[in-house]
C-alpha cells in the first residue's frame, strides 16, 4: 500500500474522445452475482431498484464473463487487465501480490487517491498492491488461501461442500456484518468535506450475494421460500468427464432436499436485494457529495452463480450461471439506457480506468478494452474468453464465445460446443456433429489465437505441483485449516 500524494484540486481529466470531464472514478464489485439475477435483466422475482436505476442512467452490458469463475484468479485478472494464464495466478493459493502492476498503481503515480474499501483477496497487507488506503480489507487466508484445491488429478475430499445447505437460513451473518460496515465506511469517506479537494478513484468491494445463504430479516421477509421459482434448469447428469468430475468433488447438491433449495434460493435473492441497498447508500453518499457529475462508476461482480440449476450450486464451472456476470457503467460520456450485447470482460476495467484518467495503466497493451468505448461503439465481433485451473478440476477449462457460439475445451478431453441464441441453457452438446464441423474447427484456432492451451495447462499443474511439495505434501494439505468461506476481518 502507498502514501497518498497531495494533487491540486483544479486536476480534470479529459474522457478521452467524447469531450467530457472526468474526475473520479468509483468501481462497485459484488461476490457471486450471477447475471441473470437482475430487475434490469428481467429476473421475474429478484428486486434491485438501485441497480435498475444505475443501468436505466448509463449502459448494461449483457454478455460480459469473468476472466476466470472463481474469486482469487479473477480477481488478480481483474486487478493487472491480464488473463489469468498470463499472469500465472491460476488458483485459490496464487493470489496477485502487487506484480503485474495494475490500474490502482499507475492511478497512484498519477496522484489519484486509489481506495480500497472490503475485500480483495490478494495474498496479503504487505504487498504493494497499488491501493494508498486499504479499509477494511479481506485477504486470502493466511497468505496461503484454499490449500485443499491444489491437488486437482488426485483431490482432497471436499467435505465442506456440506456446509452449503447447512447454512441456510435467516439472519445476519459475519459477511453481512462485514458489507454493512465496509458500506459506511465507503459513505463517511465519500461525504468527508475534502474529497472534493483530489482526484479518486474507490474500489468498493461487498461481499454479498455470496454464500452463506442466510440475508437478515428485512431483506429475507420480500422473499418466502413458497413463492420461490425452482431452477430454471433442472438436475443435469452430466456425462462429460471433465465436467462430471467437478460435479462430483462439488457435491453441494447432494444435501439439499426441495424445501432446503427453495429457501436457499429465497435466502440468494434477498442477499442480492441487501446488496442492492448497500449499492443504493453508496450512490446516494456520491449524490450528496456533489460529485456525480464528474465521476464514472462501474458495478461489476467477480463470477456467477449456480444457484441449483443442472443441480450444481456455487462457480467454478463454465457453464453462463457461473461465467457471466452483471456489468453497468455510467457517468459523463457513457449512453443513457443502453443495452450492449457485445463480449466484453472484467480485465477491460483496466483499460477502461486508463482512458477514464489518461495514465498508463495495467491494461496499456493487454488484452482489454475501454467499456467506455465500446458503450459508445457497440458493434464488435469480438470473442469472450475464460478459464480455470483451481480446485475440482481434473483438467484446465477454456471457453470463448463467438457470435452465436460457446465452445469449451478441456485439455485432453472432448470439448464442449453450444449454440447459446437456440440453446440458451446449454442443453445440446453439439460437438462432434457433421453439422458443425466448419464452426468448431473454427472455434478451435479462435482459442488457440488466445492461448495455447497445453502450455497453459502444463504450467498450471506444475505450479501447483511445486506448492503442493512446500507445502508439505498432499497429507499435509488435508490437515491444514480447511474452510468453505474466507472468514471476514473483525
Amino acid at each position: 500500500m502507498r502514501p497518498a500524494r497531495p494533487h491540486p484540486s483544479s486536476r480534470l481529466v479529459s474522457g478521452g474522445a467524447y469531450g467530457v470531464t472526468v474526475l473520479n472514478t468509483l468501481v462497485i464489485m459484488s461476490d457471486e452475482h450471477q447475471r441473470r439475477a437482475l430487475g434490469c435483466a428481467g429476473h421475474p422475482v429478484v428486486l434491485t431498484p438501485n441497480l435498475d436505476s444505475l443501468a436505466a442512467t448509463g449502459t448494461r452490458f449483457t454478455n460480459c464473463w469473468t476472466p476466470s469463475p472463481i474469486c482469487v484468479p479473477a480477481r488478480a485478472s481483474f486487478a493487472t487487465g491480464r488473463w489469468v494464464h498470463e499472469i500465472a495466478t491460476w488458483d485459490s493459493v496464487q493470489a496477485y501480490a502487487g506484480t503485474p502492476r495494475g490500474w490502482t498503481h499507475s492511478l497512484a503515480d498519477a496522484s489519484h487517491d486509489v481506495v480500497s474499501f472490503g475485500k480483495l483477496h490478494h495474498r496479503s497487507a504487505a504487498d504493494d498492491d497499488g491501493f494508498t488506503q486499504r479499509v477494511s480489507p479481506m485477504f486470502i487466508v493466511g497468505g496461503q488461501g484454499w490449500l485443499q484445491g491444489l491437488p486437482r488429478r488426485d483431490p482432497i475430499p471436499y467435505d465442506e461442500a456440506s456446509e452449503l445447505a447447512d447454512q441456510v437460513g435467516v439472519g445476519e451473518t459475519a459477511y453481512t456484518r462485514y458489507d454493512a460496515r465496509t458500506t459506511k465506511q465507503a459513505v463517511d469517506w465519500l461525504q468527508q468535506p475534502d474529497r472534493a479537494d483530489t482526484a479518486w478513484a474507490a474500489f468498493v468491494s461487498l461481499v454479498a450475494p455470496h454464500y452463506p445463504l442466510s440475508a437478515p430479516e428485512k431483506f429475507a421477509a420480500m422473499y418466502p421460500a413458497s413463492e420461490v421459482p425452482p431452477p430454471e434448469i433442472g438436475v443435469v447428469d452430466h456425462t462429460h468427464p471433465a465436467v462430471a468430475a467437478m460435479q462430483r468433488f462439488f457435491n453441494y447438491h447432494d444435501y439439499f432436499d426441495r424445501e432446503t433449495e427453495a429457501r436457499a434460493r429465497a435466502a440468494y435473492f434477498a442477499l442480492v436485494t441487501f446488496l442492492d441497498d448497500n449499492v443504493g447508500k453508496v450512490l446516494a453518499a456520491l449524490d450528496a457529495s456533489g460529485q456525480r457529475e464528474n465521476t464514472r462508476i462501474i458495478y461489476t461482480s467477480d463470477h456467477g452463480e449456480m444457484l441449483g440449476n443442472r443441480g450444481l450450486w456455487c462457480k467454478s464451472f463454465m457453464f453462463e450461471d457461473s461465467v457471466a456476470v452483471p456489468m453497468i457503467v455510467s457517468g459523463p460520456g457513457v449512453p443513457v439506457g443502453r443495452t450492449v450485447d457485445a463480449n466484453v470482460n472484467l480485465i477491460d476495467v483496466a483499460s477502461t480506468i486508463e482512458e477514464t484518467v489518461d495514465a498508463g495503466t495495467g491494461g496499456a497493451g493487454g488484452p482489454g478494452e475501454s467499456l467506455w468505448h465500446r458503450a459508445n461503439h457497440p458493434d464488435s465481433d469480438r470473442v469472450g474468453f475464460s478459464e480455470y485451473h483451481d480446485g475440482g478440476s481434473i483438467t484446465g477449462s477454456f471457453a470463448i464465445r463467438s457470435g452465436e457460439w460457446k465452445y469449451v475445451h478441456h485439455e485432453g478431453f472432448p470439448a464442449e460446443v453450444y449454440n447459446l441464441i437456440d440453446d440458451p441453457d446449454e442443453l445440446v452438446d453439439l460437438a462432434g456433429t457433421a453439422s458443425i464441423a466448419k464452426h468448431e474447427k473454427g472455434l478451435a484456432r479462435t482459442l488457440a489465437d488466445i492461448v495455447d492451451t497445453t502450455v497453459a495447462n502444463d504450467a498450471a499443474f506444475h505450479s501447483q505441483a511445486a506448492l503442493i511439495e512446500s507445502h508439505g505434501g498432499r497429507a499435509a494439505l488435508a490437515n491444514a485449516f480447511r474452510f468453505n468461506h474466507t472468514p471476514a476481518p473483525r
